[in-house]
């Protein structure tokens, strides 16, 4: 397949927006303001789409559609869809099994391309497509018998550790490192995606009382390394360099971007950190040193996942924005803000929350940081829903028209 996208906008999304507003593909650039509009849509558990598995592809299909066209409606320019959620495809992988959210049944053929044909509508409604991957989540059950027959995780049960009731790749093994970045990069080899995105996880969040048990592989391959924490944010680094590489040779056009936790220290761990009293920080207990990726430049965007108020005592918004933006300034890298549309008046959030008018205050704010380039909105189905209305009143107060992505 030929690629129909470059940094920007598709030739397709160009076309749509020539009959939008009149003119050519010059009075479209002229009159668009440049801002990243995004919105992520999960597959795992079903949480966006599809909405249980095994429907039949009609059902998918009008589903994928009615996802896309929310998205248009709410004058986003970008969707990152989940296409590799637990060491599984969307796609007719050359390397894993199809996933069980669309069948029910890992491994089962659905009788059609959701990727493909998740990109190919996408540019014909001037959208970008952001293929979606969790790098090393392998099950969220605990039991390698329940995958697929001939699955890589049992075929090579040497490359797994369970942790947690869940099955994770152990980031330690070289071959795991290799294997996941060609299963992932089999996306953007063969279709024309606008970016490769990473989520959060990495080496698995904490789990009091557990240990993640890479203690052989540290003995194979940790020599020459202070400790294991350094060892391990040294091989996650490696997936993120090898990554970034392989896509620029891939296909030039597609960017690269991670939306990691969104504390990457508490300045109290290091003065390069943010003012934060985060419980969580990236760099230590998930071992992604999303700063040093920034500062490295091996990423064209990161959109860390800010998904706390105005003013919350341990991790403030109004403090993480700045943080963010000074770890930007000067590198190139876009700077995107994870948003926590599903917290809007949801139960038992903190009462800022309760405020429908919270996340419009968030990007309020961003006007005064000029790094910060746009914002990403979990997840796709309080896009469509908008049980609060705080959609609509993002759209109101900030998207006037529509926008392209920045170059």
């Amino acid at each position: 397949m030929e690629p129909i996208s470059r940094r920007n906008f598709t030739a397709a999304a160009v076309g749509a927006l020539t009959g939008a507003l009149g003119g050519g593909p010059a009075a479209a650039r002229e009159r668009l303001p440049e801002q990243f509009r995004g919105m992520w849509a999960a597959t795992v558990a079903n949480l966006d789409w599809p909405s249980a598995p095994g429907l039949g592809v009609p059902e998918q299909r009008a589903e994928l559609l009615a996802l896309l066209d929310s998205a248009v409606d709410r004058r986003l320019n970008a969707v990152l869809l989940q296409v590799r959620p637990a060491a599984d495809a969307f796609w007719p992988s050359r390397y894993e099994p199809w996933s069980r959210y669309l069948t029910g049944t890992q491994g089962r053929d659905p009788g059609w391309d959701p990727l493909g044909h998740a990109v190919r509508e996408a540019h014909r409604r001037g959208l970008e497509l952001h293929a979606w991957c969790n790098p090393y989540r392998v099950s969220v059950r605990p039991d390698p018998g329940m995958l697929a027959p001939g699955h890589p995780a049992r075929r090579h049960p040497d490359w797994v550790v369970e942790y947690g009731g869940q099955l994770y790749y152990n980031p330690g093994l070289p071959a795991v490192r290799g294997f996941v970045r060609e299963a992932m990069l089999d996306a953007v080899r063969r279709y024309p995606v606008d970016g490769l995105h990473f989520d959060d996880y990495f080496y698995p969040y904490p789990v009091a009382g557990e240990e993640f048990d890479d203690a052989d592989a540290y003995q194979a391959y940790g020599s020459g390394f202070p400790d294991r924490a350094a060892w391990r944010r040294h091989n996650v680094d490696l997936l993120v360099r090898e990554t970034a590489a392989r896509i620029k040779r891939l296909r030039p056009g597609a960017r690269f971007g991670i939306s990691p936790f969104g504390v990457w220290r508490n300045d109290s761990a290091d003065p390069r950190g943010s003012r934060t009293a985060a419980g969580i920080q990236s760099y230590d207990d998930l071992y992604a040193d999303s700063r040093g990726w920034v500062r490295r430049g091996w990423l064209d965007y990161v959109c860390p996942q800010l998904y706390w108020n105005i003013g919350l005592a341990a991790a403030d918004y109004a403090k993480l924005v700045p943080w963010w933006s000074d770890a930007v300034n000067g590198t190139g890298v876009h700077l995107y803000i994870g948003e926590a549309l599903y917290r809007q008046e949801a139960p038992g959030q903190p009462a800022a929350w309760q405020n429908p008018g919270e996340l419009s205050l968030h990007l309020a704010f961003d006007r005064s940081w000029p790094q910060v380039l746009g914002n990403v909105y979990f997840s796709a189905r309080d896009v469509i829903a908008d049980p609060s209305g705080a959609m609509a009143r993002v759209v109101a107060d900030h998207y006037p028209t529509r926008a392209r992505p920045p170059r």
